[in-house]
């Protein structure tokens, strides 16, 4: 007579060392990615709880159609081209503060505007979630007349350096002066991508990263964008942490890495003839200093300027040694 074992059921893990220790095992490490998953717990934060630490004055926020925008605004009002300064993916205004120290000190005639694109840093998501470069286009433009100026000289880091680019193209005449700072525009295959960017880019990962960030990704990937990592301070580690927990900006960021179309838009490049400075890292493993050669080669007229031993973000790396071309260039534009 069959037994009930002998009718497939399997047997009592004594009877079978080995299955288990392999059952063991398995909850072992359930265990541990549970502990795990609970040490690296990352919610959302509120806007309001960030608001004190990172938005001091002379912050402010605009409403803009719906659109509550993170800026500063320093300097004479006076001013006929401000300058404004556009950070790259997931960064900030706040990688701007040595150059608008310096402005400040150095060229205080100059009034200077910085601030957090849509899905980034305190200005958080669009309620459209489109993140393409017509819509930031459109975005920059929307900004200038809520701010009346009618003529500015744009300062664009990476991303921010394409929509400056970008929005010289589509408005020329109201564009006084371009300063690209490793900037895009081409399509490329970069030296190193950024350990947060890769992950955000898998679908199941980048969905899971809405409620789990590890710190230990924010900071190798902010490693990755300097040309010397030991210039980082803990608190523009914190800041990028923080700020990447703002409530919405994790699924911005995913939607943004979706949407891109590197080097669509590069023909137009050509058509700029607005007197441009180029300033690039050569340490820059993200966009390889082979790209500020081509825009020095397809922009008529402009200056290259390398900044030995710098990486991705120069203005933030070393704000003083990035600066003094742009203190240099700022007078050609008004004689």
């Amino acid at each position: 007579m069959p037994t009930e074992r002998g009718r497939g059921h399997p047997p009592p893990l004594d009877d079978n060392p080995r299955e288990g220790w392999v059952w063991r095992m398995l909850g072992l490490l359930l265990i541990v990615a549970a502990l795990g998953f609970a040490a690296s717990k990352a919610p959302d934060r509120p806007l309001e709880t960030l608001v004190q630490r990172w938005a001091p004055p002379p912050s402010e926020f605009i409403d803009l159609q719906g659109q509550l925008v993170h800026l500063r605004d320093v300097g004479p009002r006076g001013d006929p081209a401000p300058l404004l300064l556009l950070h790259g993916t997931s960064a900030s205004l706040h990688t701007w503060q040595g150059w608008v120290d310096g402005l400040q000190k150095q060229a205080p005639a100059h009034r200077v505007i910085s601030v957090d694109l849509p899905g980034f840093g305190l200005t958080g998501p669009n309620a459209q979630d489109d993140y393409r470069t017509a819509a930031y286009v459109d975005f920059l433009q929307r900004l200038l007349s809520h701010l009346a100026v009618r003529q500015v000289v744009i300062a664009g880091n990476s991303l921010g350096g394409e929509l400056a680019w970008e929005y010289a193209a589509a408005h020329p005449a109201q564009v006084k002066g371009l300063i690209l700072v490793d900037a895009a525009g081409y399509a490329m295959a970069p030296d190193a991508i950024p350990l947060g960017f890769r992950l955000a880019r898998i679908p199941v990962l980048g969905a899971l990263g809405d409620y789990v960030l590890p710190r230990s990704v924010i900071e190798r990937s902010v490693r990755a964008v300097y040309g010397d990592p030991t210039r980082i301070g803990p608190e523009v580690m914190e800041r990028y942490f923080e700020l990447s927990l703002r409530a919405g900006n994790r699924q911005a960021l995913r939607h943004r890495l979706t949407q891109m179309q590197p080097g669509a838009h590069s023909e137009a490049i050509k058509s700029l003839h607005v007197p441009t400075l180029i300033l690039w890292g050569d340490q820059d493993r993200l966009i390889p200093p082979s790209v500020a050669q081509s825009f020095a080669h397809d922009i008529a007229g402009s200056r290259l300027h390398m900044l030995p031993g710098l990486g991705h973000v120069p203005q933030e790396e070393d704000a003083q040694a990035s600066l003094a071309p742009v203190l240099a260039f700022l007078p050609t534009l008004f004689p």
